[in-house]
């Protein structure tokens, strides 16, 4: 049988012939047999019921959906424009590429828009929409060091003890992820009412010393964004040598991570380098694509009131003297993974699927080939692209023949 007709007939099925990616390990002549949008059991397909109907995926891999926790756009779009179209282009092109999650992630702009877009993506939770399920809004700032900009708009950047946090706030229920720069004045109050709500607090676009990442990850603090992109490094004071946010985002146990895996932001040693400090299981792999996505070489693109281009590959500021984001998706990168760093694909994998849903709390729903989770799946080719897309064990996507 065929996926259409699966959706269209039985709420149980059993996905055949494919090699499914575990956490651990690839396994062949196994079966993931979905009911009611769950997964019932993975096993030998010689022992599934001759009553359930199978679907022959024919070889290809048989993956976790991907979870992207830190994505601003595609095509064009961004999460910053709280539209039916923004929304529904970026969340279509995601799935299309395997994602069956992802947290809208915001980026710094006056703060009554931030505001709208937050409310606008509350509210598109809310439905049953198509398309990557948006599983919550990552807010990356507008708490920055405006040393560490970066492509964040410097003229909205403010301090967390400004009396803004309020009004950001009340979205609490919406919000899975906020970073800022822990540095700040008022920094340790933000960690510690984002602790209290539930929300992962995170280190970005930061000048912090060590010593300030200690003293949030006192309160709270324990998710560090986009490796060696918008993070402070060492600095000698006199003889005397100052580790920065990298290096404690390198060094310190209790923090995850991301690395933007696009061959561009980061060069396979310093993928390397991430990977070997942090291991697969506090390591996720993050597009930070922009709306730049998908777009064509020297394509323009906006990102809140910036703009920026798409310049070999990547996003860029016009000068080209700092990155604008990722231009890649997480399909795209996992290749790079394997390819580029040579991390096993079962990692590579996890480090985008399960490490993900674990810094935002899901993996007990999501994130892995596991019975009573979430039929969230991707049937991948060898070269990562996607041929069905399966969400809540709903045939999502397919590949136009």
């Amino acid at each position: 049988m065929t996926g259409p007709d699966i959706e269209e007939t039985v709420a149980r099925y059993a996905l055949v012939n494919g090699r499914v990616i575990l956490p651990d390990r690839v396994v062949h002549d196994h079966a993931v047999v979905v009911r009611d949008g769950r997964i019932l059991a993975i096993l030998d397909a010689s022992s599934v019921d001759h009553t359930v109907p199978q679907v022959d995926v024919e070889g290809r891999y048989i993956s976790p959906g991907l979870i992207d926790i830190h994505s601003h756009g595609a095509l064009g779009h961004t999460f910053n424009e709280p539209t039916v179209e923004a929304f529904s282009i970026i969340t279509g092109e995601n799935l299309s590429r395997g994602v069956t999650g992802m947290l809208a992630t915001i980026a710094t702009a006056p703060l009554p828009d931030m505001i709208d877009c937050l409310r606008f993506t509350r509210g598109w939770m809310q439905g049953d929409r198509p398309g990557a399920r948006i599983l919550g809004a990552h807010v990356e700032g507008p708490y920055f060091n405006v040393e560490q900009a970066g492509a964040q708009d410097p003229n909205n950047i403010r301090t967390p003890d400004d009396g803004t946090v309020g009004g950001l706030l009340e979205f609490a229920d919406t919000i899975k992820i906020m970073t800022f720069a822990p540095e700040l004045d008022g920094a340790l109050d933000l960690t510690r009412r984002l602790v209290e709500l539930n929300i992962v607090a995170a280190a970005g676009h930061s000048s912090a010393r060590d010593s300030d990442v200690e003293a949030a990850m006192q309160v709270g603090l324990s998710h560090a964004i986009h490796l060696w992109s918008g993070q402070s490094s060492t600095i000698r004071q006199g003889p005397w040598r100052k580790p920065g946010l990298l290096e404690a985002s390198l060094t310190f146990d209790n923090l995850t991570a991301e690395i933007i895996a696009d061959n561009k932001h980061l060069p396979p040693t310093l993928m390397k380098l991430a990977y070997k400090c942090l291991g697969p299981d506090r390591l996720s792999v993050v597009s930070d694509a922009t709306s730049g996505a998908g777009l064509a070489e020297g394509a323009r693109f906006r990102m809140g009131e910036m703009e920026y281009e798409v310049h070999d590959g990547v996003g860029m500021l016009f000068d080209h003297t700092a990155f604008a984001g990722s231009t890649t998706l997480l399909n795209e990168m996992i290749l790079i993974l394997t390819q580029e760093a040579g991390i096993p694909l079962t990692e590579a994998v996890r480090m985008a699927s399960l490490t993900p849903a674990r810094v935002i709390g899901v993996e007990h729903l999501k994130g892995s080939l596991e019975p009573g989770k979430d039929a969230d799946l991707a049937i991948f080719e060898d070269a990562m692209t996607v041929w069905r897309t399966i969400i809540g064990g709903k045939w999502a996507y397919f590949r136009p023949s």
